[in-house]
């Protein structure tokens, strides 16, 4: 059956459904009473909804609160365990697993080093060792917390590349500077056969799954606009804007910033990650003398080129001189990132500029400030007057969370209803709720 805006029963039934759970999620817990004027539904539509919720254990009661001169009214949230979800990252140092409940609270981890390899480090990034280590990681978190797999929402994976999808292969990544050309990530894990066809698995850009996170639980809450930053072994952003729609991932690591300048891990020359990344720092550092650890992997080496740049004073409040080379190379990275940062301002105009990734964390903390000074004094005054620059909140496990959104986001889309045949495109109002989420 249809109404008269073109939209079926099943629609409208299905939109309700969503607004009552997206209230109750960021705003919960909350009365039936108080559902109606924050949804804009009737009390008889939020009474339905709500009932159905409830029946599917979806909905659970919360206590009561005082009404003026009546009966208590109760109060209603979320059912955290009433639903699961797997958020993976593909990363740098590590494929990291991880199980959240519908509240996003992690239940277990699981962490599988990559070995580096060559100079390019591109051996760790084996397609059957990266897919085998997902073949381990997600049994063992189910198995660790007792859920059953047939349980899960879904599995979001945020990899370093660009996504496509096609009818045939599903998600498709392309990642060129880890030797990744058209791996049909989704279908390898189909045809591994880990978890129930009813599981969809979620592929996106790490960057953009880092961003989700920080929009909903991090630094950028309350922003409605913002470009987040994933620095690590290489860099890259994502843009979040009414403009914009969607978060959506940029390759900002592959900007020029110089011509002819070093020989990046994608092949060009010139790139902010071939100056930015910290794959690159630590080889800049060596090449100008600096002596990264033997053998280190890439956070224990930049570590140590912090403490050389930055000496902690011992207890008389004096200490070693810094390391005048690893000084030198990093305050020339701050200012390559700082007009990185300055295209960003100049081409999104964002109201909040955010920092993630393990090696964006490390450094951000030592030079945020110069590289904001870099970023301001090459961008144009009035968006550089506006934005804010910061460092994301959440931490190194921002990019697994954000990845663990992608099914949450997809299910509340449907109405909390998994068996919808085909994924639903959130609307405006439910964009508005997360970039609006006030903290709490």
């Amino acid at each position: 059956m249809k109404v008269r805006s073109g939209r079926t029963v099943r629609d409208l039934r299905r939109e309700n459904r969503t607004a009552v759970l997206q209230r109750l999620y960021f705003d919960g817990p909350l009365s039936r009473f108080s559902l109606g004027p924050a949804t804009g539904l009737s009390s008889g539509s939020v009474s339905n909804v709500v009932s159905e919720l409830v029946a599917e254990g979806l909905v659970e009661e919360a206590g009561s609160v005082d009404s003026a001169g009546g009966r208590p009214r109760t109060l209603l949230r979320i059912s955290a365990r009433s639903g699961y979800m797997i958020g993976v990252d593909i990363g740098e140092t590590r494929v990291r697993v991880e199980l959240f409940d519908l509240a996003l609270t992690e239940l277990a981890r699981v962490e599988r080093p990559l070995a580096p390899g060559g100079p390019r480090r591109v051996d760790r990034y084996d397609v059957g060792v990266v897919v085998g280590h997902l073949r381990e990681g997600i049994p063992e978190v189910l198995e660790q917390a007792g859920i059953a797999a047939d349980r899960l929402l879904g599995v979001g994976i945020g990899v370093p590349g660009i996504v496509a999808r096609t009818a045939e292969d599903g998600a498709v990544v392309h990642g060129q500077t880890i030797g990744w050309d058209a791996v049909p990530l989704e279908q390898l894990l189909r045809e591994s056969r880990l978890l129930p066809e009813s599981v969809p698995y979620y592929i996106d850009n790490g960057a953009k799954t880092l961003g989700q996170a920080e929009m909903w639980f991090g630094a950028g809450r309350g922003a409605q606009s913002a470009a987040v930053v994933l620095f690590g072994s290489g860099v890259g952003a994502c843009v979040v804007g009414d403009d914009t729609g969607p978060a959506r991932a940029v390759e900002w690591g592959h900007l020029t910033v110089r011509v002819r300048g070093r020989r990046c891990r994608c092949g060009a020359q010139g790139c902010l990650e071939a100056y930015a990344g910290a794959e690159a720092l630590l080889q800049r550092w060596a090449e100008a003398g600096g002596q990264p650890p033997a053998g280190a992997d890439e956070e224990t080496a930049l570590t140590a080129m912090l403490a050389a740049a930055y000496p902690e004073p011992d207890a008389t409040g004096t200490g070693p001189e810094p390391d005048a080379t690893a000084l030198d190379v990093l305050e020339e990275t701050a200012e390559y990132l700082g007009a990185g940062f300055s295209d960003l301002i100049n081409l999104f105009q964002p109201e909040r500029l955010l920092v993630g990734g393990w090696a964006g964390l490390q450094l951000g903390r030592r030079f945020l400030d110069s590289v904001t000074a870099h970023a301001t004094s090459y961008a144009l005054a009035h968006p550089a007057a506006r934005v804010r620059i910061d460092l994301g909140t959440l931490g190194p496990d921002a990019v697994t969370v954000g990845a663990a959104i992608l099914p949450l986001t997809d299910f509340f889309a449907r109405g909390g209803r998994p068996e919808e045949a085909e994924p639903v495109e959130p609307d405006p109002a439910w964009r508005a709720a997360l970039r609006g989420r006030s903290a709490q």
